[in-house]
Order: C-alpha cells, then structure tokens, then sequence
C-alpha cells in the first residue's frame, strides 16, 4: 500500500501530480512493495519524475483559464496527499480499496487504484508512462548514483538517453557521477548477507584499532536481518564529540583513512565533517575472484544523540513511523537525533537523555522490539 500511496500522487486524477516527497526518492529512487499473500510481488517500481504544474501565460482569458487549470492541478495533488496521508497512518496493511475508502480522504478513483495495484501488480496509467521513451531514458539513468531527475532530464534533452551516451559524455558528468557509471553494474546488485557480514568485520576491527571507544554500528536492513542489503550504512560515534561539543572532523576522516588504508574503501564520492559516501570491496576471493564493489555511507554522529540515530536508520520507515506516531499519543516527539516531552502547548521541551534504544522505548511506554522485529 506504501507503495501505490506513492504510484497514485502520480497516476491519479490528471495524472500530473507531484510525488509524496519532495526530492528524488532516497537511494536510487526505487521504491519497494512487499508481497501479499495470493498478490503479485513487486520487487521495484521506477518513478518518473514529476512534471512541472501548467504555467499560466501572462494575462488575458488564457490566463484566467490557466490559473484554473492550476487550482485543479493543486487541488488534486492536495487531495492525494491527504489520502497518502491517512493510509500512512492506517495500523494494519490495506487489503481491497473497499477497505481504504472508509479513511478519510481516500475517494472512490484511489479506491480503484489500489484494487488495481492489488489485484495486478501494477497500474495502467504507470505502465504507460514507463513505456513512454522519455521517461524510461530519465529512468535509466536515474538509476546512476549522483543522476537526479532533473539532471537525467537535461541530460536526455541533449541527446543522452542510454548509458554509453553517458560514457562517451563522461567530460559533463561530476566526480560523483563518474564514480556511479563506473561502477553501475555492481551498485545495481544486491549484498548477499554474508558479504554483509565480512564487511562489518572488516569495519568494526579497524575502527576499535583506531580507538576502542569508538561505538560503530551497522544499520539499515541489514540489522534487521535482511537476507541482501542495497549498500552498507555504518554510524559512528566517540564519547569526545557530543551535541554541545566543537566539530571534531579528525573522528570521521581517522576513521575513512584507515579503511582507505587496509585498500578496503577504495572511492570517494562525498565527504564532509560528519558524513562520508564512498566505495568500498571485499579483498579477492580464495581462488582470486573479485568481490563487487560496494557503496558505504559512514555517519558521525553526537554521542548524546547516537542512539536515536541507530533507532532511525534500522527502520523500518513503516515501524518509525508507527513509533513516532505513538510517541506523540504518548507526549513525546521523536526524530533521528532526539526524544523530548511535548508540553502542554505542543512546545518540545529539552531533548532527554538517552544511553541506549530501549530508553526509547521506555520513554513512550512501548514494549521493547529486536531488530529483527521491525520489518514492517
């Protein structure tokens, strides 16, 4: 249902809304669908970008008849967020638009829509916009790390639609662009768990030589038990650096050149103070076989505030959600970097102290949850 909230801001009504976010969906903007007993299953579904509104002309009749037009486009847009809204919120996973229609916001077109999805697996109105050349180049090369929508428009009207185009291209693109063509045939497969699992050694061992107070973890859903994972998501911390304390950028990049070092990072696409994107490999295979390379993402992140970034990035979105939302039934907001008390007036007040993710928990009343229990 997550995933056709998403589909119908875009194949609903006119079929010119705008996605739920704002930006290019995280990652490589692939969205995901988990199968339904008796359902299709839906591994990925590619989102085209969104088209612009109707731009009203300066003045006059087509005007007025644009501005219309406008309010109409926005309206249903409105509309659908609303719905995705609600059923966002919705406790258990919809089975039939008959049952969604029952939510506020939810109308009888989405309605069919989600009998659709359920039914096939899939959208007509999505499908035709998948088949259209335009659309299926934008999302070809979407699929580059570094290539947003609009930078995958542009390069489509200059004439670069397939990933040779690029390659013969190579001078327009940026670093972190180079870096995704190179290697996009091995981003594009997923991480068995146990190369997962040889990676976080790799990483957990060099960063406790570098300093044993070092605390790492390995998030996403490979710490909820996920048999592949897309990329690797490591969070650091050190009791030095906390949310009062100076920038102390040495702890990320100490950490970055010691994995360069041991030749496992091998690229770099971004970093920053407390934030690295990179590459990495697994050294050779026994019989000399290379590993694929790898993307990493390392986050330095306050010790104060590293716990509820380990809650945040495990997931799932699903269960985050359905944490935050009880949180505020319970007075409490919760976000990536802290849990503070709502007062009376809705007003958060001081961020409270946290020493691990079951403070979490314990804070809003909820029953304590492994892991490998929040695969919603």
């Amino acid at each position: 249902v997550c995933l056709f909230v998403s589909l119908s801001l875009w194949v609903g009504g006119a079929g010119s809304a705008r996605p739920l976010s704002p930006g290019p969906p995280r990652r490589t903007g692939q969205l995901r669908a988990q199968r339904e007993p008796g359902h299709p299953q839906v591994q990925r579904v590619q989102v085209p970008p969104s088209p612009s509104p109707p731009a009203p002309p300066s003045k006059g009749p087509a005007r007025r008849r644009a501005s219309s037009a406008f309010r109409r486009w926005a309206l249903s847009a409105l509309f659908r967020r609303k719905a995705a809204s609600v059923i966002s919120r919705y406790p258990s996973k919809i089975r039939s638009g008959a049952e969604a229609k029952k939510l506020d916001g939810v109308g009888a077109k989405i309605a069919e829509k989600i009998d659709e999805f359920l039914s096939t697996g899939k959208l007509r109105k999505l499908e035709k916009i998948r088949q259209d050349d335009t659309s299926a180049s934008i999302n070809l090369l979407t699929r580059v790390t570094g290539i947003g929508p609009a930078a995958a428009r542009k390069f489509v009207e200059e004439g670069i639609k397939t990933l040779e185009d690029l390659r013969k291209n190579e001078h327009k693109l940026t670093h972190h662009q180079q870096i995704g063509l190179k290697y996009f045939e091995d981003f594009e497969k997923r991480i068995p768990r146990e190369e997962m699992l040889q990676m976080q050694e790799i990483v957990l061992k060099e960063v406790k030589n570098l300093d044993p107070n070092y605390i790492a973890t390995v998030c996403g859903s490979f710490r909820r038990g996920a048999e592949s994972s897309g990329d690797m998501d490591v969070l650091l911390t050190h009791p030095s650096f906390t949310s009062e304390s100076s920038k102390q950028s040495k702890l990320l990049r100490q950490v970055v050149e010691q994995l360069e070092k041991v030749h496992f990072v091998t690229d770099m696409l971004s970093k920053g103070d407390t934030k690295f994107m990179g590459v990495c490999q697994l050294p050779n295979k026994e019989d000399g076989t290379a590993y694929p390379h790898r993307r990493i993402d390392i986050r330095l992140i306050p010790k104060d505030q590293y716990y509820c970034g380990v809650l945040y990035f495990t997931g799932s979105d699903i269960f985050n959600k359905n944490m935050r939302t009880h949180a505020l039934e319970m007075g409490f907001t919760i976000n990536e970097y802290t849990i503070r008390p709502l007062g009376v007036t809705g007003v958060a007040g001081e961020a409270l102290p946290v020493e691990c993710e079951k403070d979490i928990f314990d804070y809003i009343q909820w029953k304590y949850r492994e892991p490998k229990d929040r695969s919603e």
